[in-house]
């Protein structure tokens, strides 16, 4: 199978996944989803989290903040050397202007790194939330029509590497 055949299909499965033009619950819930993966939201939740809860929230938000930040950076630098483009659609056009280029999902990345560090340093019950929370972000996004469905398996991946990278290194 060539490239060009996998970008077809990429794109075609893509397409069947999205609601953003659907009114409705599906796309109000993809939307709220879409949005929770939000660096600026994780950011200021991690930094109140550090700021006011106890020590053993506080050590698993400053960390948290610390993998996230080296993990963006490494989802721009393969952004920027990709250059994909977004899929074509009106939602979310925050992203579309500030970020065009779609490959890897810095929010699923993100989305399975927290929940990697979760599962390593957060009690059990955030685990299991944060667990069933990071795959239904990642498909919002390709619900939304922000990402194509190898954007969010690929950050994914990325997401679950910095996060077994970040436990190993700091324990």
């Amino acid at each position: 199978m060539n490239l060009r055949a996998v970008l077809e299909a990429d794109a075609h499965w893509s397409q069947r996944l999205r609601v953003a033009e659907s009114p409705g619950p599906m796309r109000t819930m993809a939307g709220v989803l879409a949005h929770s993966g939000d660096s600026w939201f994780w950011a200021a939740g991690l930094a109140l989290t550090w700021w006011r809860g106890s020590q053993v929230w506080s050590g698993w938000a400053i960390r948290s903040l610390a993998a996230i930040a080296a993990l963006a950076a490494i989802v721009l630098i393969v952004k920027l050397l990709v250059r994909r483009r977004r899929p074509e659609g009106e939602w979310g056009a925050v992203y579309r202007v500030t970020d065009p280029h779609s490959f890897p999902s810095g929010h699923a990345a993100r989305a399975v790194l927290l929940a990697i560090l979760a599962a390593a340093w957060a009690p059990s019950w955030f685990a299991v939330v944060v667990f069933i929370w990071a795959p239904l972000v990642a498909l919002s996004r390709v619900a939304m029509g922000l990402h194509y469905l190898s954007d969010v398996v690929v950050g994914a991946g990325l997401g679950l590497l910095a996060g077994a990278t970040t436990v190993l290194l700091i324990h």
